[in-house]
């Protein structure tokens, strides 16, 4: 079995639960411990529904555990664990299960259920927001404005007055700042204006936050439970700007709604009447949407529609009237049903940058991260225009300068330098400065080398990662040990099987078997095919084919024997030696069966029964090696602490 399904195996099997101190050893052999939470979470994961922790059920996989441990012990005392090849291979899945974990620990899976939870409320929102300018000399005095204006809240200032006086959003002097109910993921881009909304208790204000487009201070005003997604269709009459034709839109949309009321179809009416040519077309279809795209009275409208196929009496918008109909409701999937797809939005949204750089920013901060500002500011000042080509040569002097260290581990600059001429993220186009394009780059390749730096630490700073390693680590040894003493010693060891085989030689039997030839006539001419038939019952079958297969072979006969009840074309001959079946249709041709003889029961020879008895000689030696290990090796079970694992 190749290692890779083993250790697939063994990973569901020997996934443990985090140590602590207050953790109570389940038992040891000689002197390596395995603790309670060690065997639960294991019986546990392995069991699963049929996990009942009956006295019975845990006393059979603690069998199973021990004698495992018991085979872990025998490899490490055989110094497997310093074979370089397979440190090499235990090195190589550090390498794999460390490249996303710290990323997914950290990042994907905080994320993921933050974004889900937030995505279970929706909330009411209203802002004072202060526009950024997009010349950075200005954005201070934009700054200092909004703290200016969380100054007078602070002083006891009416949030919605000033939003309506000083605020820089438009409508904020109709609407004193509302920005309506929003949910998470709804605008790209603004995850901080977001979790101000999420973060601050209703009615309370935030701190000032920044978003792509200005500053902003948010209160939360009202909270409900999400109304998820719904796919709708309208039917719509305009009324013009001034108002004029009110009063025929009102007849207009009145009349449609008569026509719906007596049975027309909505689809057919929103295709006659609907005045939106963006949808009229479609049957007023419009597709999929959630909260925050249609006006405040129109989402009202159709979510609070209790039936798909329900519509509306006629609505006022700021466009005109509408009927409205909910075609269908879906409200928010359950997280297990809708993780894999809200990882891939959460990773896609801007928020994972911004979450990765704050792990960075954490791990910088923790390990004593130190840069030499000199050496690097040293460095651009010598780029020129070529940087950003295939032409540039990078330096040859000063390469062994500091350029900036993280916990005991150094970079330098001619590290970063190496770095950079392989890095197709240098080659730039237009006109951009080579210290810019340095910058960037060198804030990544700092980025790369923290998390690195982070990952090289994981078993000091994540006991699950420890306890996974160390179940990789497991069973690579067991494999190699389980290989090197059963399984190639059972297929090797010729005087073995032999001797295995010579005692037990009788558990290897071939049933009553029957000598055949089948008879196949490679002919759609049937006349010709019963003559044959008819001859074979005379002559025997070497004569039938010497006087048919003259020309060609019109004969094919292949010899098989089969135990009784073996194969199904048997059932259409008798079981006796000369019986012969009748003619039948076999893939095409005709064809008969010709029994030889009936060979009575007798024991297989080592070569015809190899297969079993190098699997039972593995089970066999299996047997013998855990009889070893147990005299070898010291086990001592507490049975005070196995007691308290049964409910």
């Amino acid at each position: 079995m190749p290692q890779k399904i083993i250790l697939t195996v063994l990973s569901c099997f020997l996934f443990v639960t985090v140590w602590s101190q207050q953790d109570p050893v389940l038992f040891t052999v000689d002197d390596t411990p395995v603790t309670a939470s060690e065997f639960n979470y294991i019986y546990s994961k392995t069991n699963g529904k049929k996990a009942d922790f009956s006295k019975a059920s845990l006393q059979e996989y603690l069998d199973l555990y021990v004698k495992f441990k018991l085979k872990v012990q025998r490899a490490r005392d055989l110094k497997l664990d310093t074979i370089p090849s397979l440190k090499r291979e235990l090195a190589g899945y550090r390498k794999q299960l460390s490249s996303n974990y710290l990323i997914d620990k950290e990042v994907t899976e905080k994320l993921v259920k933050e974004t889900y939870d937030r995505l279970e409320q929706d909330i009411k929102v209203s802002h004072i927001f202060v526009a950024k300018p997009k010349e950075k000399g200005k954005q201070q005095a934009a700054l200092s404005k909004i703290n200016g204006l969380r100054k007078e809240l602070d002083q006891g200032a009416n949030f919605d007055k000033l939003a309506m006086e000083k605020s820089e959003d438009p409508g904020a002097k109709t609407n004193k700042g509302s920005l309506g109910f929003l949910t998470a993921l709804q605008y790209p881009g603004f995850y901080d204006l977001e979790s101000a909304a999420y973060n601050t208790p209703i009615g309370k204000y935030s701190e000032v936050v920044e978003s792509p487009i200005g500053y902003h201070i948010v209160m939360p005003k009202e909270k409900r439970d999400a109304r998820g997604k719904i796919e709708g269709s309208h039917i719509l009459v305009r009324i013009k700007k001034d108002g004029s034709n009110q009063e025929a839109a009102k007849t207009k949309i009145d009349d449609i709604y008569s026509k719906l009321k007596k049975g027309g179809k909505f689809a057919n009416l929103a295709r006659t009447f609907s005045e939106d040519k963006n949808t009229a077309g479609k049957g007023g279809k419009l597709g999929t949407f959630g909260i925050g795209k249609y006006e405040e009275v129109f989402e009202n409208a159709i979510f609070s529609l209790k039936k798909d196929g329900e519509y509306t009496e006629p609505v006022r918008s700021s466009l005109g009237y509408h009927i409205i109909q909910r075609n269908k409701r879906t409200p928010l999937p359950a997280f297990a049903e809708y993780k894999a797809r809200l990882t891939g939005l959460v990773k896609r949204d801007a928020r994972y940058n911004l979450a990765r750089e704050s792990m960075v920013t954490r791990i910088k901060k923790e390990s004593g991260f130190k840069e030499n500002t000199a050496t690097f500011s040293k460095f651009t000042s010598s780029l020129d225009k070529t940087f950003a080509t295939r032409g540039w040569k990078a330096p040859k002097e000063g390469l062994d300068a500091p350029l900036f260290s993280i916990g005991k581990e150094s970079r330098t600059l001619g590290d970063f330098v190496k770095h950079l001429s392989k890095s197709p993220n240098r080659f730039r186009r237009g006109k951009v400065s080579p210290e810019s394009v340095a910058k960037e780059l060198y804030n990544n390749y700092v980025s790369k080398a923290t998390i690195e730096y982070e990952e090289s630490q994981l078993e000091n700073k994540y006991p699950e990662f420890k306890a996974l390693m160390r179940e990789y680590s497991e069973g690579i040894l067991l494999f190699e040990a389980t290989k090197r003493l059963v399984w190639d010693k059972a297929s090797q060891d010729t005087v073995g099987l032999k001797a295995f085989h010579a005692t037990r030689g009788s558990e290897y039997k071939w049933q009553e078997r029957a000598d055949i030839d089948m008879v196949t006539i490679n002919t759609t001419d049937k006349a010709l095919a019963e003559k044959i038939y008819k001859y074979a019952g005379k002559k025997s079958i070497a004569k039938t084919m010497g006087k048919f297969n003259k020309k060609d072979k019109t004969i094919l006969v292949e010899n098989s024997t089969f135990e009784k009840g073996k194969n199904k074309d048997l059932e259409k001959v008798d079981w006796k030696g000369g019986a012969r079946s009748a003619l039948f249709e076999k893939d095409g041709k005709m064809a008969f069966i010709q029994v030889n003889k009936i060979i009575p029961p007798m024991n297989k020879t080592l070569k015809e029964a190899k297969g079993y008895v190098v699997a039972d000689y593995q089970e066999k030696l299996e047997k013998d090696w855990i009889t070893e290990l147990k005299k070898d090796y010291k086990v001592n079970i507490d049975q005070k602490v196995f007691n308290s694992l049964i409910k």
